[in-house]
């Protein structure tokens, strides 16, 4: 079996740093393809793929949520859980200033400042999930309880419906 080569990114210098198993998947980025894009792309489903939003509250704090590929965040509910007025998304400089990476490429694992870590509670109740590896087109598979030891997050429930 031929070894596929992955690029090594600051996400995938801390996974091995923490001994977790992941499998590098990668596919031909597109932009604004989204994760319905990466997800057909691996033939897996939207909803294992997990997208890592950077997020700011209306005082300028800022924030990672962790979001099923199908779902949308309710910046309502979270700015309630948050206990502040307003959350909005990031905007990409300012997303790549916080977390050190490109747009699209964001990655939980090894952001160049700590960030608080939200995630969506039912992405534990997944055998599998596939996030970002640090780099546009290329996704880590995991098994989701090694969030919960390797980065100091947050349940949720914040996830809303696609309104199309």
């Amino acid at each position: 079996m031929e070894k596929t080569e992955y690029p090594v990114t600051t996400a995938i210098r801390l996974l091995r740093d923490k001994k977790v198993e992941f499998r590098p998947h990668l596919y031909a980025y597109e932009e604004n393809g989204g994760t319905g894009h990466s997800a057909s792309a691996l033939g897996v489903s939207e909803h294992e793929v997990v997208k890592t939003i950077v997020m700011a509250t209306d005082e300028g704090m800022p924030l990672l949520v962790l979001m099923h590929g199908d779902r949308e965040i309710s910046t309502k509910q979270l700015a309630r859980v948050l206990n502040v007025k307003r959350v909005e998304p990031c905007d990409e400089s300012t997303a790549t200033r916080h977390t050190g990476y490109i747009f699209g490429g964001t990655s939980p694992f090894g952001t160049r400042h700590p960030l608080p870590v939200y995630v969506e509670r039912s992405i534990f109740d997944l055998p599998r999930m596939f996030i970002n590896g640090g780099k546009r087109g290329f996704l880590v598979e995991i098994n989701p309880a090694d969030l919960k030891r390797v980065l100091p997050v947050v349940e949720v429930d914040v996830a809303t419906s696609f309104t199309s």
